[in-house]
């Protein structure tokens, strides 16, 4: 976050509740060990170079059955403006230069939690849809959001011409209805946990009471669920 962002937020913040603003790296953050008991990303971690080192970050701040939350942009996301500009270079100057910084795929997130170490990991993929008349009005939004390409090697500039031509790539490939240049935007919601004493272990291979294939029947109510531990403690 830069020190801008971090302005912005004071000035907006709640006087009733204390917040301390540290600009530092993701990866090392400056937080004791065991010193949190919940850290939140909101689709920010798009940008962090190293994600093995964050989550392991992350994990470290945390207390035992404390979690991490977040949301992040995957690879899904502004696939069509790609696709439209890799389509309009190749065509004019026989290449392709890096326009758009590269996302994380989906499955790779639970995967490098998991190595970090975090249990009860839960993943949950969105896929939205914003609307723009032309690519002129999409790159003005992204420029807007903040969503700029920061990639070192990244080309410095976009001829007009290339522009003109991955707009009329882009609507003939992708167009909807009333909707000239749909842009996808794929969003993967994560929560994990630090293993601690209170977190619930998998039951034993074979212990279970019901079958998948009976799933039908307890729908439609035929075949009541087997009581279980639980529900025993509770009436107890």
């Amino acid at each position: 976050m830069s020190a801008g962002l971090i302005r912005r937020s004071r000035s907006a913040a709640d006087p009733e509740v204390p917040v301390l603003s540290v600009i530092a790296d993701e990866s090392m953050a400056p937080f004791r060990e065991k010193s949190a008991d919940l850290v939140v990303s909101s689709l920010s971690a798009h940008w962090i170079n190293d994600l093995a080192k964050w989550f392991s970050c992350c994990l470290s701040i945390l207390r035992p059955d404390c979690p991490l939350i977040g949301a992040m942009l995957a690879n899904e996301t502004l696939y069509e403006l790609r696709i439209a500009l890799q389509l309009a270079e190749m065509e004019r100057l026989g290449g392709i230069g890096l326009h758009i910084s590269p996302f994380v795929r989906a499955e790779d997130i639970g995967s490098l939690m998991r190595q970090a170490g975090f249990g009860m990991i839960t993943l949950d993929t969105d896929e939205l849809t914003v609307g723009y008349p032309n690519i002129f009005a999409l790159l003005y939004d992204l420029q807007g959001m903040g969503e700029s390409n920061a990639l070192r090697n990244r080309s410095a500039h976009i001829r007009r011409d290339i522009l003109i031509a991955a707009d009329a790539i882009y609507r003939s490939m992708f167009s909807r209805d009333d909707v000239p240049c749909p842009a996808s935007f794929q969003i993967v919601s994560f929560i994990g946990w630090r293993p601690g004493p209170l977190m619930p272990k998998p039951a034993k291979r074979g212990s279970q009471q019901a079958s998948f294939k009976d799933i039908s029947k307890f729908v439609e109510g035929k075949v009541s669920f087997p009581e279980d531990h639980n529900s025993k403690i509770g009436k107890e």
